[in-house]
């Protein structure tokens, strides 16, 4: 039997969310803690100034990264049914209307799986972002399909080396956001999910809550990070660049 890694998950999901985002749920509450825990981390150390949020939905995360940037600008394809105003911009992700070198920061999280052509798509936030800008990412790798059609593709971490080197953006940090443990923990919470009705309801939660809170302090004893649901990747526009 393989002895246990020594290394330690960065970012354990071992505390409750502040933000409540509306998409969280028991199959997926471990993924947010994760989530919130990775995004704190990344808006207190990079986000300044004007903050881009591409594909900002209602703007879940707009309270975390508020004490950090003095303003908020969505971009989406459609004004948001749960809150209609969080859309400053409508457009594509490939095409947006506003000048080069408008964001000091740029907010892409979840989004690059559901785009057909993710190189345009980081091409165009390198247009956005002035030199010495950062750009905060999370893509999927090992994750359930979703928001079907358009769910098009799973991310290693060399396949986002690969796109972001070839915008000319520096790529200053890649972090995985779960080791094994979790990502199979959160795999059988959403399965679980085709379970939970009538009765069963209460025994499925209680399974899965279980399952969660296992994988997650599991994860603090055996640490597999090449098994991890989704990365972050924080990179710049080169300070010297015009």
């Amino acid at each position: 039997m393989a002895s246990p890694t020594r290394q330690r998950p960065r970012f354990t999901g071992l505390r409750p969310t502040r933000w409540a985002h509306p998409n969280e749920d028991v199959h997926n509450r471990l993924a947010y803690r994760v989530l919130e825990e990775v995004l704190a981390y990344a808006a207190g150390r990079y986000a300044r100034g004007r903050l881009l949020d591409i594909g900002c939905g209602s703007k879940p995360w707009k309270e975390l990264f508020e004490p950090f940037v003095d303003e908020h600008v969505g971009v989406d394809l459609v004004p948001s049914a749960r809150n209609p105003s969080a859309v400053d911009v409508i457009a594509g992700a490939y095409e947006i209307p506003l000048e080069d070198g408008y964001a000091d920061t740029i907010l892409i999280t979840s989004v690059l799986e559901h785009l057909e052509e993710p190189k345009r798509a980081i091409a165009e936030c390198r247009r956005l972002l002035k030199p010495g800008g950062h750009m905060i990412l999370t893509a999927p790798f090992i994750w359930p399909l979703h928001e079907q059609p358009r769910d098009f593709y799973r991310y290693t971490p060399d396949s986002l080396r690969y796109l972001l080197g070839e915008a000319g953006f520096e790529l200053l940090e890649l972090e995985p956001l779960a080791g094994a443990w979790k990502t199979l923990a959160l795999e059988i919470s959403y399965a679980l999910r085709r379970y939970r009705r009538g009765a069963a309801t209460p025994l499925v939660d209680g399974t899965t809550r279980a399952v969660q809170w296992l994988g997650a302090h599991w994860e603090l004893v055996d640490f597999q990070p090449k098994f991890s649901w989704s990365h972050l990747t924080v990179s710049r526009v080169p300070p010297a660049a015009g």
